[in-house]
């Protein structure tokens, strides 16, 4: 509210001050309807998401690199996205579900005759499986792999996969 004190030319003189009370309450009465309105739009489930956009792999000669495919069933050279069956390559060799187990068995009794017994097995010794997938493999195929290789004794399963065009690597936050 504006206020005219002395004589500053008479009661005619135009005043020059703005009355900005008006505009004041038609901003926190917005205020008040958006800070209503906004929790009721957005509706979330509370999560813990990582911290981490990308982290690279560090390859260890323990580490197993297993990469599955769908079979080539037409014989057109290309693997099949329809087809039932898989192709499982321990590094290069091609295997069988019966033949990963025995493998992946076998490595980690290897590791416990080499470090001396379970007691001193730590996370940095422990060999882990990196899953290389083809895009058009189905999950299936994938998902029967993770299975053999955790009951092969395997703890750590994780997924090989190229960084999308123009990203870097982002270490942790």
């Amino acid at each position: 509210m504006a206020m005219s004190v002395g004589d500053s030319g008479g009661e005619d003189a135009p005043m020059s001050e703005i009355n900005t009370t008006p505009l004041v309450d038609i901003m926190l009465v917005l205020l008040i309807i958006f800070l209503i309105t906004v929790p009721v739009v957005l509706e979330t489930v509370n999560l813990k998401l990582p911290d981490v956009v990308f982290e690279p792999t560090t390859t260890k000669p323990e580490n197993v690199l297993l990469s599955i495919r769908s079979a080539d069933t037409d014989g057109d050279g290309e693997p099949n996205s329809d087809s039932s069956s898989c192709e499982v390559y321990w590094g290069q060799t091609p295997v069988d579900s019966r033949q990963l187990l025995e493998r992946g068995q076998q490595k980690l009794e290897k590791l416990l005759e080499d470090i001396g017994g379970p007691q001193n097995i730590t996370e940095e010794n422990f060999p882990e499986v990196h899953i290389r997938g083809d895009v058009n493999t189905p999950y299936q195929c994938i998902g029967g792999v993770i299975y053999t290789m955790q009951y092969a004794g395997f703890q750590k399963i994780g997924f090989i996969s190229e960084p999308a065009p123009g990203s870097g690597t982002v270490g942790r936050l």
